[in-house]
C-alpha cells in the first residue's frame, strides 16, 4: 500500500511507545486520512490489531518487510 497522508517512524521503540506515538499522530489528523507506521517490535503486530479494534481506526494493511513491520491505519470518524 503506497497511499498515505503521514508516516510515523517507530523503529527501535518497544511496546507501548509505537502505539502511543501512533495515537498522538492520529489525534492531529483528519477523519479518513491514512497513517503509515514502521516498527521493529514484533509485539507491535498484535498491539496494532488490538488498537485498531478498540479505537475504531481501521487497520487497512499490515506487512513485514526486511524485519520491519508496516501498518496502515485509517483515522476513524
Amino acid at each position: 500500500m503506497s497511499d498515505f497522508n503521514q508516516e510515523l517512524d517507530a523503529r527501535g521503540l518497544n511496546c507501548p511507545l509505537p502505539i502511543l506515538r501512533a495515537k498522538k499522530t492520529l489525534n492531529g489528523m483528519a477523519a479518513g486520512e491514512v497513517l503509515k507506521i514502521i516498527a521493529t517490535d514484533p509485539g507491535s503486530v498484535k498491539d496494532f490489531q488490538a488498537f485498531a479494534t478498540q479505537t475504531g481506526n481501521p487497520l487497512l494493511d499490515s506487512s513485514e518487510v526486511n524485519s520491519e513491520f508496516h501498518f496502515f491505519l485509517k483515522k476513524g470518524d
